[in-house]
């Protein structure tokens, strides 16, 4: 166990993870030179092409060092606030982190919060400061912010280039004098935490984990310590570049599991694998449940595929174990499910990956923060979707969760940034210089107003220098109204939000308006309108596509051309009553861009 080194990477996103992984798997030659590309660990194609790290990936790698052979199984994570799931759980099964800096940014608001949490778990932290072959880079500024985190030594902070590879060698020698041997008793009964499941079409589900006490060998019966179910351990072993079998996973190891589980909700995420013959006494701790911040619906294109879409999010919920759903209907879309995300870029991620790996086409519904609705008769609902709202007679008052903001800038966009959080009801609590022309801004602020467009409009007015992270931090009273859109007076409920008072006017009038440019016009004129409960608020029309009757007229009684208008008149007056309007996808995915 003492020649056994496990440990992440954590970094804000673009600060060169992925790159840094490239040089220590070339270094450590777990990969053929024919084999390596940019990024190798990053293998999906989204991955690739946004140039972001979507799962956490771990990997094996073999170093010797003073003549003697250590393993070190490595885990790189994603950098994006909306994937800081993935890095919880990898910081779950190490023992150690590589906190790497970009040396021409500086530090961001996700490596701090990524650092707290490594922090929490008692990780063994070494600081890195990579890109310092870049023109911009600022060494020492950096090492400086970095001691002033961590308080370390100048000399402690390690300065590399991933890039290159300049300075990556010494980093694998402190990677082992610094991080601890895994600690577990390898006479104990098998205790081993699940961190990572994938499903395989060919071999049902591949469960990653890692052995925290005992160990496990192949062929013997397991069970899983929450769902009970037992299993043989069919075939084991390690992550390498593609899984390799082995006859024995030992103890502080991290390896894999096939055994034939065909059922997705057998295997959970956070579970602990332990023997049939010699159980352990209990699970293991340090992992918490996912909260989703966001909910948005999912309905098949086409109705007859909903069996489809379930078995589909059913797998796909083992690659993402951080996504859940669960069955609603609607008015408009018929059925389909209420999903729940991590942020705005998760819920287009999904939906991307659910097009391309399973070749799932989904509309997705205006996305919302769920809400707490304190009744008259002193119930509490929780409400993820406007249309489960009670009425407005019964409702007492109605709580929506806040979040705790820390935004990171330059002080040259400090009144831009002020006045893009008081906007969106922010209220400052508190700020702190890091030098002397960064600061640390954190707001107090509801999670409804970030989710739509907040992330991209800080990156716009800070020239993409800010950065930015948050936490949930409880429910608070609000003024909230329903906001419905009726089209020719039926309400489209896909298209209804719950928005606070202030913002109501101004949100219905953008949408009218954009509905109006994108519903394809009819044989009849389209009423658009926002209302809030019974009031109308604002109101467009989608004008008639009109035939010309009286073409065929020429010359003759006036009386002629008016008895076919009037004839005209009277079929769309039928055509409107019976006629129903298409609201395309494009409408739904435009909502969410409103400025």
């Amino acid at each position: 166990m003492k020649h056994i080194r496990n440990f992440c990477i954590i970094a804000h996103i673009d600060h060169g993870k992925s790159t840094l992984a490239d040089r220590l798997l070339e270094l450590t030659k777990t990969l053929a030179d024919r084999d390596m590309e940019n990024q190798v660990l990053d293998d999906m194609d989204l991955e690739k092409e946004k140039g972001i790290t979507i799962k956490s990936h771990a990997i094996q790698m073999d170093y010797t060092y003073k003549g003697e052979k250590y393993t070190l199984n490595l885990i790189d994570t994603p950098g994006h606030v909306d994937f800081s799931y993935e890095v919880s759980r990898s910081i779950a099964s190490c023992e150690g982190a590589l906190l790497v800096v970009d040396a021409s940014q500086g530090v961001q608001a996700q490596t701090i919060s990524n650092l707290y949490q490594a922090i929490d778990h008692g990780l063994e932290i070494i600081p890195v400061l990579n890109k310092i072959d870049m023109d911009s880079a600022m060494v020492e500024v950096v090492t400086d912010e970095v001691c002033d985190l961590l308080g370390c030594d100048p000399e402690d902070v390690y300065k590399v280039s991933a890039r290159t590879g300049e300075g990556v060698a010494p980093l694998l020698d402190a990677i082992i004098e610094k991080i601890p041997a895994p600690k577990g008793d390898p006479e104990a009964p098998l205790q081993a935490l699940i961190f990572d499941s994938v499903f395989n079409s060919f071999r049902g589900i591949i469960a990653y984990f890692k052995v925290v006490n005992g160990s496990i060998r192949k062929g013997e019966k397991v069970k899983f310590f929450n769902t009970g179910k037992e299993y043989d351990a069919d075939e084991i072993g390690v992550l390498k570049m593609q899984l390799k079998p082995t006859d024995e996973v030992s103890c502080g190891d991290v390896g894999y599991i096939i055994s034939g589980i065909k059922a997705a909700a057998e295997v959970k995420v956070g579970d602990t694998i332990t023997h049939v013959e010699n159980p352990c006494k209990e699970a293991i701790a340090g992992f918490e449940e996912v909260k989703p911040m966001l909910f948005a619906g999912m309905y098949p294109v086409q109705a007859d595929r909903y069996e489809d879409l379930r078995s589909t999010l059913e797998k796909f919920q083992l690659n993402d174990a951080s996504f859940v759903y669960e069955p609603e209907s609607s008015l408009a879309l018929g059925f389909g499910f209420r999903c729940g995300f991590l942020g705005l870029l998760h819920l287009e991620i999904v939906q991307e990956r659910l097009f391309r790996e399973f070749s799932m086409d989904v509309i997705t519904t205006v996305p919302n923060v769920s809400y707490k609705v304190y009744t008259t008769r002193g119930e509490v609902i929780d409400v993820h979707n406007p249309s489960g709202l009670p009425a407005p007679t019964l409702i007492e008052h109605i709580e929506e969760p806040y979040i705790r903001a820390q935004i990171i800038t330059n002080t040259e966009f400090y009144g831009p940034v002020m006045k893009l959080c008081m906007d969106k009801r922010g209220v400052l609590t508190g700020e702190h210089y890091i030098t002397s022309n960064r600061v640390e801004l954190t707001y107090e602020m509801p999670l409804s107003e970030i989710v739509f467009d907040f992330y991209d409009k800080l990156k716009s007015i800070s020239k993409g220098y800010a950065s930015f992270d948050y936490h949930v931090m409880g429910y608070r009273q609000a003024r909230l109204v329903k906001l419905d859109i009726l089209l020719n007076g039926d309400p489209a409920d896909a298209l209804s939000s719950l928005i606070h008072e202030d913002h109501a006017y101004d949100f219905g009038r953008k949408i009218c308006l954009k509905l109006k440019d994108l519903i394809p016009r009819q044989q009849f004129d389209i009423a658009i309108q926002a209302a809030i409960g019974a009031k109308i608020i604002a109101r467009e029309t989608v004008r008639q596509v009109r035939k010309d009757v009286t073409a065929k007229c020429y010359g003759g009684d006036i009386t002629r051309k008016r008895k076919l208008l009037e004839k005209q008149k009277e079929g769309k007056k039928r055509m409107r009553q019976i006629g129903t309007v298409q609201v395309p996808q494009s409408a739904f995915m435009a909502v969410l861009k409103l400025d």
